[in-house]
């Protein structure tokens, strides 16, 4: 005789599971990722000796310099 239960681990209960798990994920991920953005909003910066600057040059990040 098979165990069909319906609240087991493989159905309703494992789905409301994966969905709350997922839900979390996704919260936990969007508040990390608004206040990521949050901080590179008010992170100004403004660019030194713009004449100096190479097209193909790896030293081109120097020219920046942060205001805060």
């Amino acid at each position: 005789m098979e165990n069909r239960s319906i609240f087991a681990l493989h159905g309703i209960t494992g789905m409301l599971i994966a969905t709350v798990l997922l839900l979390s994920i996704l919260a936990v991920l969007t508040t990390w990722g608004l206040g990521v953005q949050q901080g590179s909003a008010t992170n100004f910066y403004q660019v030194e000796n713009e004449k100096d600057i190479k097209m193909f040059s790896t030293e081109s990040a120097q020219h920046r310099v942060n205001v805060k």
